[in-house]
Parts: C-alpha cells; sequence; structure tokens
C-alpha cells in the first residue's frame, strides 16, 4: 500500500520507534547494548547484562580516548620498548609519573604478570568479570569500526594500537592498584642491581647519619612529600553536610578530585544502567568498567588522596659473601631474581631482545634509592626492601561494583569495612533520606603500630624518620618486625577496620588532602598510629580555605535558609569562586612593607580583590610575587607558629625577618618575570591562562594549590597554558536527594575526548566549566529521553 505525505512520516516515525523497542528488546537477551549521549557527550549506558553493559563502556571510552587507551595498554603490558624506543618515555603523566620506557616494561612485565591477571580474575565476582570481558569486547568492536570514524582517530594505524582481552583490564587494574607504593618508585626497583666486587659505595650502618645532610633532606622529603605521581597538588577537595545544617532534608555531597587533564590516569564520566540490578553514574579512570566516584539512586561519594603510608621500608642486613642473602632469622636466605625479556626497538628500527633481573625478598622487591641518598643504595653490607600493601589487594575494583550498587548509606560503609579494600584515598559519602554523613579512611594500610616501629628501629630507619616520619622503617631481619598479622583484618599485614578513622556526624566532614585528623575540628580524631597520616600537624593553605568554606555553610553565612538545594548552590558557588587564601592572610602586611614608595605593582595588589578570575587584575602578579617570596622551609615565614590548639588560623602574620626589602626585592623580581613573559603588573589572569580547545582560546580561573587555591588549575612548571599535562579541577559533583530521587550538578573540566584539551574536538563541557555553568546531570529516563543534544547508538551482535 503507498502512502503519502504526512501519513507516509507517521508510519515511518512508528516503524523507527518499533524499530528502537526491538533494538533494546535484543539489548535486553544478549550482546546488544544502547550508548545514549546527551549534553556535553556524555554516554549513558543501558543493557540488559553485565557483558553487554561492559561491550557498551568500553565502545564508548574507545570512541573518546582510544588512542589515550591504547598506549596505555601498551604501557601496561610492558611493551613501550618495543614500539617507542627504550629511552623515550610517555606522553602523559599518570600516578606512576613519566618514568623511562624501559624501566616501565621491567616493572610491568616483572609484577603485572600471568600470575596477577590469574588473581585478580579469582578474586572478582562473575559478574564483574562478565563486565571486564565486555569492555574487552567493546574496545575491540570500536577498533575494527574507527577507520570509518569522523575524524578518524590519529593513532588507529600505528602499530601499537592493538585489540585487546581482560588481560589487559586486569593489568590496567593493578597498575592503579599499587599507584601509592610499588609503581612510585617503577626507576628504583627497575634499576636496582647487587653492588661488584669493589668496596661498597653505599649503605654500610655506621653511613646512616649521612641522611641529616641538608640535600638528602630536601630531595627525599620532597619526593615523599607527593602521595601520588611525581606532581605536587594531586589530590582533592571533599565536603558532605548533614541535616543538621540543610534543616532535616539529608545531605549534601561535593566531590572535587583534582587529578590528571590527559593520560590513562584521566577521567571519564558516565552513566550505567541495567533495569533492576544497576543505575550509577559518575567517573572512573580511562580503562576501568566500574564508576570510581559518582552516585546513584541511594548514595554519593567521593574521594580525596589519603596521607597515610600504604607502604613501609625493611632494612636488610646483607650476608657478607653474598649481596643477593640477606639474614633472616638468624639463617643467610637468598633472593629470588627473576629476570625478564623486553624487546627494545633500536635507533636503526631493528627489534632486539634485552634482558634484565629484578629481585625480590619475602617483603618485596629490593628498592635502590642510592640516586636520592648513598646510604639508601643497594651495598654490600646492607639494602632496603619494599612491600606495597596494595600489592595483594585484589578487592579494590569488586568495592567499586559493590558501592555501584549500593541500597543506603549503612549499606556503604558496610561494604567498605567488609572489604577494607580502598586503597589510597580517603571516602566522603552521603545516603538517601539519611540526615548523617560518613568520613573514613578504610582500606588498605599496613598494620605497623608506632610500638613496632619504635622496637624494630635500625640507624637508618632513626635516620630515615627524619626526613619522612610516616614512612615505616623496619628491621628486616627479625621476624617479629613485619607488619603485625589481626585476626580481624581482611588480609594479612594490614591493619584492621576497626582500628582506622572514620566519623559519622550530622553537620559536616571535609578533607582536603590533610590527615584524617580534623575531619571535623568541633570532633578531631587522635590517637592513631603513625602510618595513618599523622596528628596535630599544620594544615595546607587549601585545607584553611576549605575549612572555612565549610564552616561559613554550616554556619548559615553563606545559606539564605536551611535547605539541600541552599547547600548545594552555596558549594556550587564557592567550590569555583577562586579565592586565594594566601592574600587574604598576608597581602595587606606583605604591601605595607613592599610598597614604600608606592608603584603600579603596588596599586594593582592593592585593588585586587584576592580572587583568580579570568578579569582579575593582580592574581598573575601576586602568584608570581609569592612564589618568589614563600619559600620552604615556610615555617621561618611566619611570626606567629603553627599551634595545635588553633591549627585553622596559625601559622599566620609574616616574620619580622622578612623586612620590607625582601619584600619591595621579590615583589620588583616579580614585575621583571612577568615583563619577560610579556605582560604587564595589571594583565588580567584571563589573558595569559587559558586552554586551546576547539581551535579558540578558553581563559580559565583558579591556581595552584601552594597559593591557598581552593579551586585549584595547575602545570607542574607554574606554566599558564593549560592543556593534557594540566592538573587540577576535574570531575566536579555537588549531590543530594530531593523529592524526584537524586538530584545531581556536575562538570568535568577537560571533557570526555582526548582532543578536547589539545585545541581539537569536545570542547563544550570544556567552555562549559570555563563559564561555572553547572550541569543538572539528566539521571532519570524522562531527563534522558528530553535532553536537547540526545544521540542514540545501538550495538547488535
Amino acid at each position: 500500500m503507498f502512502f503519502g505525505g504526512r501519513q507516509h512520516r507517521r508510519w515511518a516515525g512508528l516503524a523507527a520507534a518499533l524499530l528502537s523497542w526491538v533494538g533494546l528488546a535484543v539489548a535486553a537477551g544478549g550482546e546488544s547494548v544502547e550508548i545514549r549521549r546527551t549534553t556535553d557527550g556524555i554516554p549513558h549506558v543501558r543493557a540488559g547484562d553485565w557483558r553487554a553493559l561492559g561491550v557498551g563502556v568500553g565502545y564508548a571510552q574507545a570512541q573518546d580516548a582510544l588512542c589515550t587507551l591504547a598506549e596505555g595498554f601498551v604501557t601496561f603490558a610492558g611493551e613501550r620498548s618495543r614500539y617507542f624506543g627504550a629511552e623515550a618515555r610517555p606522553a602523559r603523566n599518570a600516578t606512576f609519573g613519566r618514568p623511562g620506557n624501559l624501566e616501565l616494561d621491567v616493572f610491568f612485565r616483572s609484577f603485572a604478570d600471568d600470575a596477577v591477571v590469574a588473581r585478580y580474575e579469582a578474586d572478582q565476582p562473575r559478574e564483574l568479570n562478565a563486565l571486564i570481558e565486555g569492555f574487552a569486547a567493546g574496545y575491540n568492536r570500536y577498533l575494527r569500526a574507527a577507520s570509518a570514524a569522523r575524524p578518524v582517530p590519529a593513532c588507529v594505524a600505528a602499530p601499537w594500537v592493538r585489540q585487546i582481552s581482560a588481560r589487559d583490564i586486569y593489568r590496567r587494574m593493578y597498575a592503579a592498584q599499587v599507584a601509592a607504593g610499588l609503581a612510585r618508585f617503577i626507576p628504583e626497583i627497575a634499576n636496582a642491581k647487587p653492588p661488584g666486587l669493589t668496596p661498597a659505595s653505599a649503605a654500610t650502618e655506621d653511613d646512616a647519619g649521612a641522611l641529616q645532610t641538608v640535600e638528602a633532606l630536601q630531595a627525599l622529603q620532597a619526593r615523599l612529600a607527593i602521595p601520588i605521581g611525581d606532581q605536587p597538588g594531586l589530590g582533592s577537595n571533599a565536603m558532605a553536610f548533614g541535616g543538621a545544617v540543610t534543616g532535616g532534608q539529608g545531605g549534601v555531597l561535593l566531590g572535587n578530585p583534582h587529578w590528571f587533564w590527559g593520560g590513562p590516569d584521566r577521567f571519564y564520566q558516565m552513566h550505567l544502567t541495567i533495569p533492576g540490578k544497576l543505575d550509577v553514574a559518575g567517573v572512573a579512570f580511562l580503562g576501568i568498567p566500574v564508576v570510581m566516584i559518582g552516585f546513584n539512586a541511594n548514595v554519593a561519594w567521593s574521594h580525596t588522596v589519603s596521607a597515610a603510608r600504604r607502604f613501609g621500608l625493611f632494612d636488610l642486613t646483607l650476608d657478607p659473601a653474598d649481596p643477593t642473602r640477606y639474614r633472616w632469622h638468624g639463617e643467610s636466605v637468598p633472593m629470588a631474581a627473576r629476570e625478564v625479556s623486553i624487546d627494545v626497538k633500536g635507533a636503526d628500527g631493528v627489534v632486539r631482545a634485552v634482558r634484565r633481573t629484578v629481585y625480590r625478598t619475602r617483603f618485596g622487591p629490593v628498592i635502590d634509592l642510592g640516586r636520592q641518598h648513598a646510604a639508601l643504595g643497594w651495598g654490600d653490607a646492607r639494602a632496603l626492601a619494599i612491600r606495597d600493601i596494595n600489592a595483594d589487594n585484589f578487592r579494590i575494583f569488586r568495592n567499586f561494583f559493590y558501592w555501584n550498587q549500593a541500597k543506603s548509606l549503612d549499606d556503604f560503609i558496610a561494604i567498605q569495612r567488609r572489604e577494607a579494600a580502598v586503597p589510597w584515598v580517603n571516602t566522603v559519602a552521603i545516603g538517601r533520606g539519611d540526615p548523617r554523613v560518613w568520613y573514613a579512611d578504610v582500606g588498605a594500610v599496613p598494620n605497623v603500630p608506632d610500638a613496632l616501629r619504635a622496637r624494630c628501629a635500625t640507624p637508618t630507619a632513626r635516620a630515615f624518620a627524619a626526613v619522612d616520619p610516616l614512612t615505616p622503617v623496619l628491621d628486616g631481619s627479625q621476624p617479629d618486625c613485619d607488619w603485625q598479622a589481626d585476626a580481624h583484618a581482611v588480609q594479612t599485614g594490614a591493619m584492621p577496620p576497626d582500628a582506622m578513622p572514620s566519623l559519622l556526624r550530622d553537620d559536616y566532614v571535609a578533607n582536603m588532602n590533610d590527615s584524617y585528623w580534623l575531619t571535623n575540628p568541633r570532633q578531631p580524631l587522635e590517637g592513631f598510629p603513625l602510618v595513618l597520616g599523622g596528628e596535630r600537624q599544620a594544615l595546607s593553605l587549601r585545607s584553611r580555605l576549605g575549612y572555612r568554606i565549610a564552616n561559613d555553610i554550616a554556619n548559615e553565612g553563606a545559606l539564605p535558609k536551611r535547605s539541600a538545594a541552599a547547600v548545594a548552590r552555596a558549594l556550587m558557588t564557592q567550590a569555583l569562586d577562586a579565592r586565594v587564601l594566601s592574600a587574604e592572610l598576608f597581602k595587606d602586611e606583605l604591601l605595607a612593607r613592599a610598597c614604600t614608595p608606592t608603584s603600579d605593582a603596588c596599586e594593582t595588589l592593592t585593588h585586587w580583590r584576592n580572587e583568580g578570575g579570568t578579569h582579575d587584575r593582580g592574581a598573575l602578579l601576586w602568584s608570581t610575587f609569592w612564589t618568589g617570596l614563600a619559600k620552604p622551609p615556610m615555617n621561618k615565614f611566619y611570626r606567629v607558629p603553627f599551634s595545635a590548639d588553633d591549627p585553622l588560623h596559625t601559622p599566620r602574620a609574616p616574620a619580622a625577618a622578612m623586612d620590607g626589602d625582601d619584600a619591595a626585592r621579590a615583589l620588583s623580581t616579580a614585575v621583571q618575570t612577568l615583563a619577560r613573559g610579556g605582560s604587564a603588573p595589571g594583565t588580567p589572569l584571563g589573558a595569559v591562562q587559558y586552554v586551546r580547545t576547539g581551535g579558540t582560546r578558553v581563559p580559565l580561573y583558579g591556581g595552584c594549590q601552594e597559593m591557598g587555591y581552593f579551586t585549584v588549575l595547575c602545570n607542574a612548571d607554574h606554566s599558564p597554558v593549560m592543556g593534557p599535562d594540566t592538573h587540577g579541577n576535574s570531575y566536579l559533583q555537588v549531590v543530594y536527594f530531593g523529592a524526584r530521587g537524586v538530584e545531581a550538578r556536575t562538570l568535568l573540566a577537560h571533557g570526555e575526548r582526548d582532543t578536547a584539551v589539545d585545541n581539537g574536538p569536545g570542547s563544550a563541557p570544556v567552555a562549559r566549566y570555563a563559564r561555572k555553568d553547572w550541569l543538572r546531570f539528566p539521571f532519570l529516563e524522562t531527563d534522558i529521553a528530553r535532553d536537547p543534544h540526545l544521540r542514540r547508538t545501538t550495538l547488535v551482535p
């Protein structure tokens, strides 16, 4: 029958609807899956089973980040040298830093091996294994179609871009698992070699006092002060406000990770649904098929990098006859030497095998810190071994898997305590209809009581404590000096969950990467072992500003009325206000010393409002001035020292020794520094601080945490042009539960696509972040259907 005009279009529409319904019906019964892209390209992946869901996640992530994912899989498989040569380094930073390719290959071949893959698969629920298998299949499916994509991914024909299997995902998970331990010391593990027959240049017991040299202290302190990766400032802000602040309306959560804008560990935003089983949204690292920070219809949570140590060192007494043997319980025992073969592409293009040996002890691999200081190298008499509590923690992603399905805050807490798996972050969470808010640093931590540390200290350990008091260094020759076993712990050598800090309150909890101590200043958490991060220590300027914000909201200073919506609005505003606490605290006094006589620079800073907005004139000058003036050790900078009895207001006041000449010279130097870069003292911040996206320059606000910014945006070298090497505000979420269910506002500063902050496509979420236009996240099916940018893709078997 022939239908024309309007009638034809009606039947065509019905046919399309029928086909869509059929597609969804097929998705419920097999590998078919629907990917619905909404505003800013966020994928909502809906499937009928776990494997199909994984197919959709793998396909969607590959659409947006094929090249980064592919390079990551090459890295985790220990194959970088085969394609890129031994001496080159990864293109982008990651939690494991940027070691040389050969070092990375030796490490991942030695540690992310077949035994780790088998252990990972064995320790996961079958549903999670199906999700992982599906991810690999979805990635491969997109890779087969990538040559027809528009635009074609730049790497699609590269020899290192290959099909993957579930094994690649497990290795990727392992890399995240050991990020706060073994992966921080890849060069020191991969390059550790026994000394030759020549006289030792390092590490006799009498040499341990050499650690007290100023140079050694500064180098080691700077290295160990960074808990993840090799860039200072990686971390997060997280706050949760309870019923006492919201007028009994339940909790409100701010999640604000400061994280990588590029590379394999950057965040990817997604929404995952299996009707009747799973409905969760948020972000994960690239290559991970579960939500790591996010929310479902019942709970919302976020993380901040923890101050706790997840690893420890053991001081080995070596056999005088053989430096690959060490004393244990009165006997000489051999290290396990494992040789790995690495394919290395030479300058002539020919691939040749290179062999390296990694040495392990009963505690873990030998680590040679001789480049940091000779007394910590592998000598004839002594060596160090590193033990990482997370090396045996294969519960991490099943913990997230269960959290994704949590039914209440109590359920969420029970999962955290049962698994004790959180690897290197604090947790802050809220629940629907619950006036309480939750903080915990409950996860995998070495069980090293302070008494054990004191009893098992060696001269090297005592010297090392002056460099880093948190890392336990224990006598590796005595069995009773190993990490303690506890019947209530989930794994051998780990601290039991009840021994770790946690807090439930109805006003607020907060963490900005300092220790658990002041989760809420009204109820300090005290009496915990030093390995958990320490107590009664000075806070960072960012933390102090965070508590000012939290106290202002909790005491109604920022609220027109008590309600969850009002708290959410206040958090969205203050999280992006770009206040500069160093200027709020010190500007007036420093200018009084530096500005006699006054100058254009003085006038600029005097009239500056102490914020780092794109139009602010003075933010750029202040950052340059402060960087030159406030040099470590900062305790010499202050007139009023830190007091544990007044931690939110001390230290304060520039020291009397910081006279007018010092301040004037620093300000003059700052002006000259700006001039060399082509900027005047009054140049607006956004004129020089921007990101290139979609062929345009987008001005950006915020700055480095050392200035006291809560709104963090920074490059490791403090350069102002942002891009894939930037770290700072990444994924932001403000979440509460209202009459409609979950109410979430989100931002993804760097966007979904690899190219978004590299002057390519995908600029919409970057521009949204720049204009502070929080997205009301379309979580409900009705909201997804109404989204003006909705695009559907159905993948059928």
